[in-house]
């Protein structure tokens, strides 16, 4: 097993370090923000685990100046960790299926100061946010019942995707020749994707 570069390890840490997830979170939630689990932030959410969402980043390699979809965005902390990660040559949309949640998670990512990066309610009836080209990483916090192929059409070529299918956390490539390749990254628990 390869392992990676010592220095990638250092910018997720450094991001979790800049980025505090105790800053996304509802106020009696806060408390709870340095343990090493899922907490609720409200609409039957969660703010995932730390150590799985820096596995999840680590998987997905963000480089700077990268144009980046957080899929689930809920409380802005994904979204604000991809920001901080890009830096603002880069630009990242979260986009949240709950209208409230949205504004909430929206609200708490412009207190960042990155305006590089947004969160948004979601169009009704479309998953994740086409556009010209595809993104260079997708970052999905909920888990697929299937791999949506909506979601893996929107990823650019050379570009990353990070999922939860049910139980089993995924990376896909797009190869240089238009291909996809998905590997299987171990087992993890998430809420729902909800898809329509």
């Amino acid at each position: 097993m390869v392992s990676e570069p010592a220095a990638e390890h250092d910018d997720i840490a450094r991001a979790m370090r800049a980025v505090p997830r105790r800053d996304f979170l509802p106020r009696s939630q806060r408390p709870f923000a340095g343990q090493d689990q899922p907490l609720p932030i409200g609409r039957g959410q969660t703010s995932s685990q730390p150590t799985t969402v820096a596995a999840m980043l680590r998987l997905l390699r963000v480089p700077l100046g990268a144009r980046v979809l957080d899929v689930g965005a809920g409380s802005g902390w994904t979204t604000a960790l991809l920001a901080y990660l890009t830096g603002p040559q880069g630009s990242v949309l979260g986009v949240e299926r709950d209208s409230r949640l949205a504004e909430w998670g929206g609200a708490n990512l412009a207190r960042t100061g990155m305006d590089w990066a947004t969160l948004e309610h979601s169009a009704p009836g479309v998953l994740g946010r086409p556009q010209q080209g595809g993104w260079d990483r997708i970052l999905v916090s909920a888990s697929a019942a299937a791999l949506p192929r909506t979601l893996v059409d929107q990823v650019g070529i050379g570009g990353r995707m990070v999922i939860p299918v049910r139980t089993t956390l995924l990376l896909i490539e797009r190869l240089p020749d238009g291909r996809t390749r998905a590997t299987d990254h171990g087992g993890y628990r998430f809420v729902p994707l909800i898809e329509d």
